[in-house]
């Protein structure tokens, strides 16, 4: 025999609705596996909006390298994002991108011959060397310019500085720039910024960033907040810069996470919504969701179902 549970038995139990090939998304809350994730994801999302929860948005190195970059960037030209977290890498792709271009390779490609080349691999995105000619070039100036002003700098002020240098509209660094949304980076020193502040240093050995100075302003933005929520997207260094912070005030009311990690080593970039609770990271009583996913895949049907 076989048992069917009672549908009373099972709180919130829904029917499962066949996707209509017209309209793909619009049943995605009956669709089941990750596409109900994904809406639980966009109504969450929606929830932080209409309760103005403040936003903090975190995302990996990797994800600015790609395509995702434009839908970044609209978000903070529509000030859809209060507070940015992230890693070094991130400020290096935008940077260059808004005066050169990367390009679209393949996973499989001959490693050694790229090597040879002088281009460099992320996935199947190709950079080359010349790109980070094109760093070194623009982040002198501005080094120079931050020195004269303080010897030693914070990552969100030497970022702002970055982002008011660019005149490309396309950058994400130029709208939160203009906004006056704050861009914290805990780990710039790992990047091709952070390389070129050594090569810096040896004729300006008092200049410095000092991530420190960015505590108290970040657990200002954390502790004044009547609600804190986080999209996060991917894991590491700028996710747990962004759930960690918001310790001091109970952990996030609302949170979604985007992964393509697992949980079952014990790594911070698989871990789930629930085990931050237990640490306080994510408030017992928040809203929250993991959907998992490649973010390049995921994000852009999160975020075209939130402009609809």
């Amino acid at each position: 025999m076989v048992f069917i549970p009672s549908v009373s038995r099972i709180k919130g139990m829904k029917k499962i609705v066949d996707i209509d090939p017209k309209n793909p998304l619009k049943e995605f809350e009956y669709t089941g596996f990750q596409a109900s994730n994904i809406h639980t994801a966009v109504e969450i999302i929606k929830k932080m909006k209409k309760k103005n929860a403040k936003m903090f948005f975190s995302f990996t190195s990797n994800m600015m390298a790609s395509g995702l970059r434009g839908i970044f960037t609209q978000m903070a030209k529509e000030k859809l994002i209060d507070v940015v977290i992230t890693a070094g890498g991130s400020i290096d792709h935008d940077l260059i991108r808004s005066y050169t271009d990367y390009y679209l390779g393949d996973f499989n490609l001959d490693d050694r011959e790229l090597h040879k080349k002088e281009i460099n691999r992320i996935g199947n995105i190709l950079v080359p060397n010349k790109a980070y000619e094109v760093l070194e070039e623009k982040i002198k100036p501005i080094f120079e310019m931050v020195y004269s002003k303080e010897k030693i700098v914070s990552p969100s002020g030497l970022i702002m500085e970055i982002g008011n240098s660019i005149e490309n509209k396309n950058s994400f660094l130029y709208w939160c720039s203009r906004n006056n949304i704050p861009v914290f980076c805990p780990g710039i020193t790992d990047s091709a910024i952070g390389l070129q502040t050594y090569f810096f240093k040896q004729k300006h050995k008092d200049f410095g960033i000092d991530v420190t100075k960015d505590m108290k302003n970040l657990a200002d933005v954390v502790l004044n907040a009547d609600k804190t929520g986080g999209i996060i997207l991917g894991g590491g260094i700028s996710k747990h810069h962004a759930i960690g912070v918001n310790i001091l005030r109970g952990g996030l009311d609302y949170a979604v996470y985007v992964t393509t990690s697992s949980p079952w080593d014990g790594s911070l970039s698989g871990a789930r919504t629930n085990e931050a609770v237990s640490w306080g990271k994510i408030n017992k009583k928040a809203n929250s969701v993991t959907v998992d996913g490649d973010a390049t895949v995921v994000f852009p049907l999160i975020y075209y179902n939130l402009r609809k």
